[in-house]
């Protein structure tokens, strides 16, 4: 899924599912030590996908530790984020770029409350044009990715109602030559594109995120990457 809504110079893993025999470098098994079951496996799951991404990057494996509010510490050069939810975990790592946010989410209606405190008035009524059931849980997932892109920039919190999102959902099947463009397409629930309209400033702090989400097979998933300029 995500490596379908990714730009082809960001290297990408993911699982559906937690295997047994995963092993991991004992500085990050220590990192989830005392940590429910349940934790464990996601957090094991995820940085073997940050590993096998890395891998695909040309890099040998290493530890990826916790750097600031507990963001995955990626090598020198390298960006990255990691996600996981219920039934999914993937990672994305890059060279040469400046940022990269990803999100998952189960395809399910968001808790009651949660969509007032994350959407705008004018976010909320934009949901209804994308012809998708709950859609208020992709508008969460593409926040969230926007923050995991927007905080190694700038190393400052954004908040829900700081960035303003606009979606855009292709028709089924995706016009070719779209990248997502296949037999396969007409499965899925919905893709397409965002922007975000971000409303904090600073020196240097980006304005606006472009990316892309895809909802299929009960999952929401949504990218951002930012290259550097002279890309």
């Amino acid at each position: 899924m995500l490596e379908e809504i990714m730009p082809p110079w960001v290297a990408t893993a993911e699982l559906f599912g937690d295997p047994p025999d995963i092993t991991l470098f004992p500085e990050e098994e220590a990192l989830v030590s005392g940590s429910a079951d349940k934790r464990r496996r996601e957090f094991r799951t995820s940085r073997h996908c940050a590993h096998l991404a890395l891998r695909r990057l040309g890099m040998d494996p290493r530890p990826i530790l916790r750097g600031e509010r507990g963001a995955p510490a990626w090598p020198p050069g390298v960006v990255g984020s990691i996600t996981h939810c219920t039934g999914y975990r993937a990672a994305a790592v890059a060279r040469g770029a400046l940022s990269i946010g990803i999100d998952a989410e189960p395809h399910l209606p968001m808790p009651r409350g949660v969509l007032e405190r994350t959407a705008t008035p004018a976010e909320a009524a934009a949901l209804d044009l994308l012809d998708l059931p709950d859609p208020g849980r992709l508008l969460f997932s593409a926040k969230e990715a926007i923050y995991k892109a927007w905080y190694p920039l700038t190393g400052h919190w954004l908040g829900f109602l700081d960035a303003t999102v606009t979606f855009t959902a292709f028709p089924s099947p995706i016009p070719s030559p779209h990248p997502l463009d296949g037999p396969e397409a007409v499965a899925r629930a919905g893709f397409g594109t965002f922007a975000a309209e971000i409303a904090v400033h600073g020196p240097g702090w980006p304005a606006r995120f472009e990316g892309r989400w895809l909802v299929s097979g009960g999952l929401i998933v949504t990218a951002i990457a930012v290259p550097t300029p002279s890309a």
